[in-house]
């Protein structure tokens, strides 16, 4: 199991190269007056959109898109409104097909939940998984979570 992996390891947030701020809102609680566990897939699929729709980053392709496989999520501490978060991305793996990044999410310093999330690259016509292309793999390298070297895959 890799450090990043341990569930008593806790991510910094200058260790995430893509960063966004956000809100807490007041529909994101339960009825303990705490953020729903439901709500932190929500906060980190806003900081994976936000990052591969951004065509700056060039993470998008003409007739490719991503699609969520898998979401592990770590809950740290709770989150109460009113307040804002710090979201960190960092990728830390490239398949043939896939892209494994670590998230987290940040309140006053802390961080309150983390995860590792899978996403496929599939040709939008045949619903299939295709292959990084060499463009992807290139946008993706640089936001390599840091102490991580992302190696192509073969």
């Amino acid at each position: 199991m890799t450090e990043t992996a341990r569930r008593d390891h806790v991510p910094r947030l200058e260790d995430f190269p893509y960063r966004l701020a956000d809100n807490v809102r007041f529909g994101d609680l339960d009825p303990n007056q705490h953020v729903n566990n439901a709500v932190y897939a929500t906060y980190f699929e806003t900081g994976r959109v936000t990052l591969m729709k951004d065509p700056r980053h060039g993470l998008t392709q003409d007739g490719l898109a991503w699609i969520m496989v898998r979401l592990d999520m770590h809950f740290r501490a709770e989150l109460r409104w009113p307040g804002t978060i710090e979201l960190g991305l960092g990728v830390v793996r490239l398949g043939r097909t896939s892209v494994t990044s670590e998230q987290v999410v940040f309140s006053d310093g802390r961080c309150v939940a983390s995860a590792t999330a899978v996403m496929v690259l599939i040709d939008e016509v045949t619903r299939r998984p295709a292959p990084l292309t060499a463009r992807l793999i290139a946008g993706l390298q640089r936001w390599a979570r840091r102490g991580v070297t992302l190696t192509p895959p073969a």
